[in-house]
């Protein structure tokens, strides 16, 4: 036999449905559980007493004994043994105010016609939005009328261009970041056609908000690319560096700082470090790329190649230097055992690439050379063999 807690647990399967069926107009009430466990002739003499309990907890919590919440409709059963007896036959709430007394969510409740009346006051077109899950507006914590305001701001001003502490809406500072996933939502269905990058969660990133930028930095290798007043190394914002149009033939892409920083002259070559490893993926929106050769120094490792063809999908032109055996063979003496990766193939590798990358992944030590560790003068020879023709 069904409890009050079964019949609870049941009844909160109603609450995001109820609440569609009070914006939507359509009765909900009343609603009838049919299923409650009912009693087999086979159970009356078997557990008749255990049967007796669970009957009277269930009428203790019921509209007929309380004058509120589930009403149990009976129905008369005859057995061969002990004759009819009236019993419990269905569960039937027949009033909302049954319901939400009985579930406990009368204060839920209030609060979602107030923000209902709200929301579609101040912007009726949200009416479709509650309709998709209104459980959000049942939420005490949830300041409807500052999110209405963002709202209404985004609606009139929907590519802002600024951060967004800088936003003349009426809230505190944090309070866009605190409701960014319910105002992600809330805009995403207002603001459709203005959604930056879909791809993107954060709401700065999603939406035309400024944000703090991952910077590059760069170095001109030639000094006749240098900026006004001389200046050979820098660092800009990635929105600026995708902007990039300067006059260089080349780009030279390492892994490691400091390898970086020591690059020589090379005509016509910027060099480029984006802050190491797979952040080679700020570089995939550079558009300015594909007019330029492009060449990538990391470590003669297994996640040293996995970058390679991570960059590789970004501009498939990509040339890798001082990432082959025979530098390997000339300084493994300086190799050391490095992280295991778990791609068995990388597709983007050429034939030599893929050969050694298979040898470092069979060796059980001693399978990393870091690329810190080419002397100078080997990757100063190199670079210029390779790059100047």
């Amino acid at each position: 036999m069904i409890s009050p807690e079964n019949i609870r647990q049941q009844a909160l399967k109603w609450w995001n449905p109820f609440l569609q069926s009070v914006m939507s107009g359509e009765a909900f009430f009343p609603r009838e559980m049919d299923r409650i466990g009912k009693v087999r002739p086979a159970e009356i003499t078997r557990r008749f007493d255990v049967l007796q309990d669970e009957i009277a907890a269930l009428y203790k919590k019921s509209k007929n004994d309380t004058g509120s919440g589930y009403w149990i409709k009976t129905a008369e059963k005859n057995f061969r043994r002990i004759g009819s007896h009236q019993l419990p036959d269905s569960i039937v709430f027949e009033t909302a105010g049954d319901y939400l007394h009985f579930i406990r969510k009368n204060a839920e409740y209030e609060r979602f016609l107030d923000n209902y009346q709200l929301i579609t006051k101040s912007l009726p077109q949200l009416h479709t939005w509650a309709m998709q899950g209104p459980i959000p507006l049942t939420n005490e914590e949830v300041d409807w009328k500052s999110i209405l305001a963002v709202c209404s701001y985004f609606i009139s001003n929907p590519r802002p261009n600024l951060y967004i502490r800088q936003l003349p809406i009426p809230i505190h500072t944090k309070f866009i970041e605190e409701n960014a996933t319910l105002l992600q939502s809330l805009l995403d269905f207002l603001i459709p056609e203005h959604i930056r990058d879909p791809n993107q969660k954060r709401l700065v990133d999603r939406y035309f908000l400024r944000r703090d930028e991952p910077l590059i930095r760069l170095r001109m290798l030639d000094p006749a690319l240098a900026l006004p007043n001389n200046i050979l190394d820098f660092s800009i914002r990635l929105s600026d560096f995708e902007k990039g149009n300067w006059k260089n033939e080349n780009i030279v892409i390492t892994e490691n700082k400091m390898n970086f920083l020591s690059l020589p002259d090379i005509p016509s070559t910027i060099a480029i470090w984006s802050g190491g490893g797979f952040m080679v993926s700020y570089l995939k929106d550079s558009q300015w790329f594909r007019e330029k050769s492009i060449f990538y120094w990391g470590d003669i490792d297994e996640h040293g190649f996995q970058i390679l063809h991570q960059l590789r999908t970004y501009h498939r032109l990509t040339q890798s230097i001082m990432m082959d055996k025979a530098t390997f063979d000339l300084f493994q003496e300086f190799s050391v055992a490095g992280e295991r990766n778990r791609a068995e193939s990388l597709s983007l590798l050429n034939a030599d690439e893929h050969q050694l990358y298979e040898m470092l992944k069979s060796r059980p030590e001693r399978n990393r050379l870091e690329q810190e560790k080419i002397p100078q003068t080997y990757a100063d020879n190199f670079l210029m063999q390779k790059i100047v023709k």
